[in-house]
């Protein structure tokens, strides 16, 4: 039987990126869909956005995460993990709300792609107007 550890939860959204976030009390490692950052995204800069969070309230060898992200690509998905990051953060401690809100952690970005029209070719791209 699974044993019943505490942790923090968040949920973090960026574009059509949804991140599932448990903080559990630990080292610092960040898994993220049971694989290591680094080897999930493949990119320092993305890994570096993810732990962004834990490093400016100075709390990145505290707290392990776990996160399970399905959608959107790789920069969106970081964006929703980092999200969720900051959320669960808040439910440990309340008053890192201002550094968090002030570093734009606590936003969501809500940018996606605009949905296809009918009758045109993309969302806004029409035929080739011509008048002869």
């Amino acid at each position: 039987m699974a044993e019943k550890t505490p942790y923090f939860y968040g949920t973090g959204r960026r574009k059509t990126a949804v991140a599932r976030v448990r903080l559990y009390p630990g080292n610092g490692k960040v898994t993220i869909n049971g694989h290591d950052v680094d080897a999930y995204f493949g990119r320092d800069v993305l890994a570096t956005l993810v732990r962004s969070p834990l490093r400016l309230l100075e709390l990145n060898t505290q707290y392990d995460v776990r996160a399970k992200v399905m959608g959107g690509g790789v920069s969106g998905q970081a964006g929703a993990v980092r999200h969720g990051i900051a959320r669960a953060l808040l439910r440990i401690d309340e008053g890192s709300r201002p550094p968090l809100r002030h570093a734009g952690f606590l936003t969501r970005d809500p940018r996606m792609k605009e949905r296809k029209k009918y009758g045109l070719k993309r969302a806004r791209k029409a035929k080739q107007y011509t008048k002869r």
